[in-house]
């Protein structure tokens, strides 16, 4: 690693690489994938939503899913740490806005996981769930300094307790769920990184008196990228999409080929089910779902604490659409993405990846 490259320490956890891949919910960052980045040095993520969906438990009547869930957290985490070395380090991402984010949040905590990523609102509970585990380092996903503030005095004053490194997100360029409240707001320049790293380092620096890593993330690709942030003052960076589509990722070929042949005008801003604006690939689906044509499978898992398609049916069940990308189903799934989609041209491998990046 270049001397000039920061070292990143999120609480006791130190990886080989300031770099952490980012959680790609319903099994894209599942454990082959997240294990095999801790294994070559950086932080492997498992994103914990939707990991049951194909799991044989959930096909049997007496479990329901969210039950099935926590066991399927747990078995994630043990097969991503049995893929790394002993030195690796497993990251869970967990989103605030899923019914049973609580609970996952303590499996994940349960199942040995070293640090929670928390995203997709503001995790103002976190330090509650994983009390019984104060080696877990928590991580939330903000977009501005004033998420950070916001979270941090509120963890300071209710449980005494500050956040361990701050991954922020630019809404520009991130993939699936984004941090801003509507589509006009992703754009928004306050929140490019090279507005909000800067802030929100000053924010740790002059506020909170602390030292803790603040990481990138959002259209990284490069090491010319990399550099670029760490201009800015961050100390690692977070990247999903290159990672989506690796041998070890843990999507299906054909998801992988949908990355591959993606062109940029293919890439779009749909109002996603949660709520929150959401970036993915232009495909039949969302093509008619842009139009106004909406079709939708049952909903299966009631995953989502608030969800327009459970309440009204005017848009669709995420978690099936989601499923549908997953295991394949170009027709009818959702494929989220990031902006830097349209540079994926081939499979890769884990370790090339990073080899690129930092050797």
């Amino acid at each position: 690693m270049n001397t000039s490259t920061p070292v990143l320490q999120i609480g006791k956890y130190k990886p080989r690489y300031p770099l952490i891949q980012g959680g790609m919910g319903v099994d894209i960052s599942g454990p082959r994938l997240a294990g095999n980045v801790a294994k070559y040095g950086g932080i492997g993520t498992i994103a914990s939503v939707g990991l049951a969906h194909d799991s044989p438990l959930f096909a049997i009547e007496k479990h329901n899913y969210f039950d099935v869930n926590e066991i399927v957290v747990k078995e994630a985490v043990k097969k991503a740490k049995d893929i790394a070395d002993p030195e690796g380090i497993i990251a869970v991402n967990c989103m605030v806005a899923l019914t049973d984010y609580d609970r996952q949040v303590r499996a994940a905590a349960e199942g040995g996981a070293h640090i929670i990523i928390s995203g997709a609102g503001l995790p103002l509970r976190l330090p509650d769930y994983t009390k019984d585990f104060p080696d877990v380092a928590l991580v939330p996903i903000v977009s501005s300094a004033k998420a950070a503030s916001l979270i941090t005095r509120h963890w300071e004053k209710k449980y005494n307790r500050l956040p361990d490194a701050f991954v922020v997100e630019e809404p520009a360029t991130a993939g699936g769920h984004l941090g801003a409240t509507t589509i006009e707001q992703v754009y928004d320049p306050s929140l490019r990184l090279e507005k909000a790293i800067p802030d929100v380092v000053r924010y740790v620096q002059d506020e909170m008196k602390s030292d803790i890593p603040v990481i990138a993330a959002g259209g990284i690709w490069d090491k010319n990228d990399i550099e670029r942030v760490f201009n800015l003052g961050a100390k690692g960076v977070q990247m999903g999409t290159r990672f989506a589509c690796t041998v070890e990722g843990d999507a299906s070929d054909r998801f992988k080929q949908a990355f591959i042949d993606a062109k940029e005008e293919d890439v779009v801003l749909i109002h996603s089910p949660a709520g929150l604006p959401g970036r993915a690939i232009k495909n039949p689906f969302v093509a008619k779902y842009l139009e106004g044509e909406v079709e939708s499978k049952p909903c299966f898992a009631n995953c989502l604490s608030h969800c327009r398609y459970r309440k009204t049916r005017e848009t669709f069940c995420i978690a099936a659409a989601l499923v549908d990308a997953q295991v394949g189903n170009w027709e009818t799934g959702l494929f989220f993405c990031g902006s830097n989609v349209v540079k994926v041209n081939k499979v890769e491998r884990v370790s090339d990846i990073i080899s690129e990046l930092f050797e």
